[in-house]
C-alpha cells in the first residue's frame, strides 16, 4: 500500500531545485529505526522522501512512484533472489528515494551484485531490524513529516502576516526587504524584470556578497525559483497581473537557506506583487495628472501659477526649455508602441535631467527638458531603447517662459510630421533646420501642391519612365551648385560633355531655366515637395 502525507515541507535537493519532503538520512534518525543499518548507498543520503510504500506483491515496479521509501519483507522475491540486483537499477531509474529490507524471513541476505549496484547509483539501502512494525515506521515517519510540515507552515503564516500588515500601512519595497531580512537574518534584495537592484536589507557584508551572486548571474530573468548548488543563494519570481516584475532574492553566508526560509521568500514574493500592483494604479492615475495638466499647459489652458503647479510633478518650467515630441510612426503597433515609447523617454529623461517634464498623449509623448540638454541624444538614446516600433521626434527652438510654451510645441510637432516626410522613420528634426520645408507643411491641399509639381515639372514630376529620376538628380545638383556645370560634372562623375547634353536635354522639357531665375526657382519649390515624402 502507499501512503501519502498532505503536501510535505519543502527541501533543496542538491542540484539547486525546490523538492517537497525529508532527506533519507533524515527518516533515518526517526527513533523507530534507530537500530536500521545502512549497507548502500550512502551518497544518495540526501535523496528526498516524499512518500512511503510497502512491496508485497510481485509487480511493484509498476505502482511505485518518485521519491518514495519502499519497505519490503522480500516477499515477492524469495523464489528470485537473482535478480535483486536489477531490482535496484529499475528502482533508481523511477526514481525512488530508498529501498529497506527485513531480513531473515524470506531472504537471508543481500546479493553482493546487489550492494555493489546500489553504490554506484547512490540508492541508499537499509537493512531494517526485525522486531520494528511496518505501520511504526509508516506511523512515526509521516508524524514526522507533518510536525515539520505544521512548524513551517506556522512561521511562513507568522511571516506573511507580518508582510501584509507592511503593505496595510503604506509601505514599499524597502520595508518588506527590510522585514524579510530581520527573519532570515540573512541579506536580501528586491529586484526589477530587467535586474536591477530596488531595495536591499541585511547585513553590509552580506549585502556586498549578495550583490555579487547577483551580479554573476546567479539568477537570470525566468518565472521559476532559482537556487543555486550550495543552497546559500534563491530568487523567487515576482508575478502580479500574468507578468514577470522581477524576484526577491535573498543570501546567507552562514549556511544554506532552510525550506522554511524559502517559503517565506515565496511570501514575500507574493505581497511584493501586491506592492507592485498598488504602485501601477498609483502611477497609472499620476501619469493621467501629468498628462492633462502638461497638454493644457501646451494648448494655453495651464491658467495662473503654472510653473508652481508643475514643481509638485518635480518639473522645473521656470528655466530656458526646449520642447521635444515623439509620434508614433505610421507603421508601429500603436498601443504597445505607445506604452513602450512612453517608458523609453521617461527613462532618458531622468538620465539627460530629472527636473525635465515628460507625459504621454494617445499618440505621442512630449517632453520639457532644459535648453543646455543635448536634445537630439536624448531622442535617439529613447529611440535605441525600444527594439520593436519606430518614432520620429520634432524639436522646437528655446522657450523662455511658460507662455511660450504652447508656441514651442506646435514648432516640435511640425517638426516631427516634416522631419518623417522627409526623412522617413524614426527621423529626428529640429524647427530651426526645416528651412522651406516649413512653409511647404503650412499648404494643407497637398492636391494644389501636387498640380503645382506637375505644372512645373512635366513629365519629370512622375516616374513613368526610368529616366526621369536620373534627370531630376540632375537637375537638383545643378540648382545646389547654382549651375556651377564644372563642379555639377564632378558631383555626379559625369563627362562634362555629358553634362552639358543632359542640360540641353533638360531646357528642351523644363523651359531655358539657366537665364530664367523665378523658374529656378518654382523648379526648386517642386523638387522640395516631392522630396517631403507623404505629399
Amino acid at each position: 500500500m502507499t501512503m501519502d502525507p498532505a503536501p510535505p515541507a519543502m527541501r533543496l535537493a542538491s542540484t539547486g531545485t525546490i523538492l517537497h519532503g525529508v532527506s533519507v538520512g533524515e527518516v533515518l534518525g526517526v527513533s523507530t529505526l534507530a537500530e536500521a543499518r545502512l549497507i548502500a548507498g550512502k551518497s544518495g543520503l540526501d535523496r528526498i522522501v516524499q512518500r512511503l510504500n510497502v512491496m508485497e506483491v510481485p509487480d511493484i515496479l509498476a505502482w511505485v512512484k518518485p521519491h518514495e521509501l519502499l519497505l519490503t519483507t522480500g516477499y515477492p522475491l524469495r523464489n528470485t533472489p537473482q535478480s535483486l540486483d536489477r531490482l535496484v537499477a529499475d528502482l533508481d531509474e523511477r526514481g525512488l528515494a530508498a529501498l529497506a529490507i527485513k531480513l531473515g524471513r524470506y531472504l537471508d541476505e543481500l546479493p553482493g551484485e546487489m550492494v555493489e549496484q546500489a553504490d554506484r547509483l547512490g540508492f541508499p539501502l537499509i537493512l531494517l531490524p526485525n522486531d520494528v512494525g511496518f505501520d511504526d515506521i509508516l506511523n512515526q515517519v509521516l508524524t514526522d513529516i507533518l510536525n515539520r510540515q505544521a512548524a513551517i507552515l506556522a512561521r511562513t503564516e507568522e511571516a506573511h502576516r507580518a508582510l501584509v500588515q507592511i503593505v496595510l500601512a503604506g509601505g514599499g519595497m524597502r520595508e518588506v526587504t527590510a522585514e524579510v531580512a530581520g527573519l532570515l537574518h540573512a541579506a536580501v534584495a528586491a529586484v526589477d524584470a530587467s535586474g536591477r537592484l530596488l531595495a536591499t536589507a541585511g547585513d553590509a557584508e552580506q549585502v556586498t556578497m549578495l550583490r555579487e551572486a547577483h551580479g554573476a548571474g546567479a539568477a537570470s530573468p525566468t518565472v521559476e525559483p532559482v537556487t543555486r548548488a550550495d543552497g546559500h543563494y534563491v530568487a523567487v519570481p515576482v508575478v502580479a497581473g500574468g507578468h514577470h516584475h522581477g524576484r526577491i532574492v535573498a543570501f546567507s553566508a552562514a549556511g544554506t537557506l532552510t525550506p522554511s526560509d524559502i517559503g517565506i521568500l515565496e511570501r514575500a514574493a507574493t505581497v511584493a506583487a501586491l506592492v507592485i500592483t498598488r504602485q501601477e494604479a498609483v502611477t497609472a492615475v499620476e501619469s493621467k495628472y501629468r498628462a492633462d495638466f502638461l497638454r493644457d499647459v501646451l494648448t494655453g489652458r495651464g491658467g495662473t501659477r503654472v510653473a508652481e503647479r508643475a514643481q509638485a510633478f518635480g518639473w522645473n518650467l521656470e528655466r530656458p526649455v526646449s520642447v521635444l515630441v515623439a509620434e508614433i510612426d505610421p507603421d508601429a503597433d500603436e498601443r504597445p508602441a505607445q506604452d513602450r515609447m512612453l517608458a523609453a523617454w521617461q527613462a532618458a529623461v531622468r538620465r539627460f535631467d530629472p527636473r525635465g517634464a515628460v507625459a504621454g498623449f494617445s499618440h505621442e509623448v512630449v517632453a520639457i527638458v532644459g535648453a543646455d540638454v543635448d536634445a537630439p541624444k536624448l531622442a535617439r538614446d529613447a529611440l535605441t531603447a525600444i527594439a520593436d516600433g519606430t518614432f520620429s521626434t520634432g524639436l522646437s527652438r528655446v522657450s523662455t517662459g511658460t507662455d511660450s510654451l504652447p508656441a514651442a510645441y506646435g514648432q516640435a510637432l511640425k517638426a516631427a510630421r516634416v522631419g518623417r516626410q522627409l526623412h522617413g522613420s524614426g527621423a529626428v528634426a529640429h524647427f530651426d533646420e526645416l528651412g522651406v520645408y516649413r512653409l511647404l507643411s503650412l499648404v494643407n491641399d497637398t492636391d494644389e501642391l501636387h498640380a503645382f509639381v506637375r505644372e512645373t515639372l512635366g513629365s519629370l514630376a512622375g516616374d513613368d519612365d526610368v529616366e526621369n529620376a536620373d534627370l531630376r538628380r540632375t537637375l537638383q545638383v545643378l540648382l545646389d551648385t547654382n549651375l556651377n556645370v564644372a563642379e555639377t560634372a564632378r558631383r555626379l562623375h559625369f563627362h562634362y560633355n555629358t553634362l552639358r547634353y543632359r542640360i540641353g536635354k533638360l531646357e528642351r522639357l523644363l523651359g531655358n531655366f539657366t537665364e530664367d531665375a523665378h523658374l529656378r526657382l518654382n523648379l526648386t519649390l517642386a523638387l522640395h515637395v516631392l522630396r517631403m515624402r507623404g505629399i
